[in-house]
């Protein structure tokens, strides 16, 4: 299978984005560790609008485009079910993106304006397992992503509070990238 390195290239700049801000904003502001991962983007806090565009949108904008690109490249004689995985791995890539515009209410992290954010995040990670498990199923050469589905699952599950954000932050870096190292040639 054919390589796209200017798509793996944009989301290695995607997630190295995210991954700056997600290290440097809480350390910068001096926030406990174990807080909630976009809590640097609440409403309130210093630089908030920056951390939300460096951690989610501008990384989830460039994610979109990488996703839209792989699908545009499978063509028309794809199967049905290789297009719903690519588009759900859009879908998700646009959630992530939403979550840097629906900031947390430092004050109500359970209610109120936060209740958006929640929604995105819950929705991005429910689409970025159906798109890995739809991947592992339909696109040839993507058998990993199964074991991306897998984790997705074993995380939303037994993972706690403080920890269930961050792993699934990281295993969408490294599906997302390895999803863009092997775009599919064209037709396929």
């Amino acid at each position: 299978m054919r390589r796209d390195p200017r798509a793996a290239a944009l989301a290695l700049g995607a997630h190295a984005l995210t991954w700056g801000a997600v290290l440097a904003f809480p350390r910068a502001l001096s926030l406990p560790g174990g807080l909630p991962l976009s809590l640097p983007g609440a409403s309130g806090v210093p630089h908030a609008g920056w951390f939300n565009a460096l951690a989610f949108v501008l990384p989830g904008g460039a994610l979109a485009l990488t996703a839209w690109r792989a699908r545009r490249r499978l063509g028309a004689d794809a199967s049905l079910w290789a297009g719903v995985a690519l588009r759900l791995w859009l879908l998700a890539a646009l959630l992530f993106a939403a979550q840097g515009l629906l900031p947390l209410d430092p004050n109500e992290l359970d209610a109120g304006r936060s209740r958006a954010h929640a929604a995105a995040w819950t929705a991005w990670a429910l689409a970025f397992g159906a798109a890995a498990v739809l991947s592992a199923a339909a696109l040839p050469g993507r058998r990993g992503s199964a074991a991306a589905a897998v984790a997705v699952a074993l995380v939303w599950t037994l993972a706690t509070p403080g920890v269930v954000d961050r792993l699934l932050l990281a295993l969408w870096s490294l599906w997302t990238l390895w999803m863009a190292w092997r775009l599919p040639p064209r037709g396929v």
